[in-house]
């Protein structure tokens, strides 16, 4: 009877990855997937744990997750947690912090500790501090802001964290005219286009989105006519100046879900156009992405296995989590 279950629900499970176009999601791939989802979600129980999830994780995690979304609504609930005991984090290793900061009492584990993120290891903390030190000298009302996609040591020495959904609320919001935003420049130079105040940016970007090109963009569009480009703003700036809109990964999921077109150009990483081909099949979507390597290094088998053996556990010193936490909750109240 279990095995009948089981190949049940490894066709389902290969009808619903179907859409992708994936030749790697052959039968006997769904089966053994079939099998460590079951698995996955029994442990659940006797852990009493929760799994996070970014948009841009492998397809076969969002059939564990217990929430989906981009790093704002990620930190909200990783704040709102109830009831559990332990949070798996399928994510990189700066999100899996996030989540620490505001759970200093549950076990955060992250699958696979090489689950870094090459924008975050652009800045240190002792790096910010000398920057932040030097400017303040020419800009006595400084403040930092950082992107969440940073250190947890980098935000405690943050005024406010922020999102790229919030970026320029944050900024907007926070009671100075010049700020040092951290890390990403091409969202400091985003962020710089919707605001009078001065935007000192780092010198960092992530390589995902950097790579992509203009060109990559206008071969789309001249091939069909009429599609919607919706690009992060972590992109380069000519390649912004080609989207219909700039936005969030989850705000793009709501964009897409909303708009009268059927056919959408997605310029970031390319789990999220996963996510969109899963979640709105009558509607079409093509890629101007790349794979995030450290994104893709989280796999169904290390999420097994860090519920099996409650690996890998995040841990922070407690000055750095109260730093930390202290600008990520300034981030929310101002984002509100």
């Amino acid at each position: 009877m279990e095995g009948a279950q089981t190949a049940i629900e490894a066709g389902a499970l290969r009808e619903k990855l179907g859409v992708l176009g994936n030749d790697s999601y052959t039968a006997e791939t769904c089966e053994r997937y079939a099998g460590m989802i079951a698995e996955i979600k029994r442990l659940k129980q006797e852990r009493k744990a929760v799994i996070l999830a970014h948009n841009y994780q492998r397809p076969e995690i969002f059939e564990v997750a217990d929430f989906i979304g981009d790093s704002l609504e990620l930190a909200r609930n990783a704040r709102d947690v109830r009831d559990a005991d332990v949070i798996v984090f399928c994510g990189v290793h700066f999100m899996a912090e996030t989540a620490k900061v505001f759970n200093p009492e549950r076990k955060v584990l992250l699958p696979d500790l090489k689950a870094g993120c090459s924008l975050a290891d652009s800045v240190t903390a002792e790096a910010l501090a000398e920057r932040k030190e030097e400017l303040l000298r020419i800009y006595p009302d400084l403040k930092v802001v950082s992107y969440v996609n940073c250190t947890a040591d980098v935000k405690a020495l943050s005024d406010a964290c922020c999102t790229s959904a919030n970026a320029a609320k944050i900024v907007e919001r926070i009671d100075s005219n010049n700020i040092l935003f951290v890390p990403d420049q091409n969202l400091a130079n985003y962020v710089q286009g919707q605001t009078q105040k001065r935007v000192i940016s780092w010198d960092g970007n992530c390589y995902v989105h950097h790579q992509i090109t203009p060109d990559e963009v206008n071969k789309v569009k001249r091939a069909i006519p009429g599609i919607k480009v919706l690009a992060h703003p972590e992109c380069r700036r000519d390649v912004l100046a080609l989207a219909d809109a700039v936005l969030s990964t989850s705000a793009m999921v709501a964009y897409a879900k909303s708009s009268a077109a059927d056919k959408f150009l997605v310029v970031t990483e390319c789990g999220l156009s996963d996510r969109l081909l899963m979640e709105i099949p009558d509607k079409h979507f093509y890629k101007a992405c790349k794979l995030c390597r450290f994104m893709k290094m989280i796999t169904l088998e290390g999420t097994l296995d860090s519920l099996r053996h409650l690996r890998y556990e995040i841990e922070l010193t407690e000055d750095v989590r109260i730093g930390a936490k202290r600008a990520l909750e300034r981030m929310l109240e101002l984002s509100v």
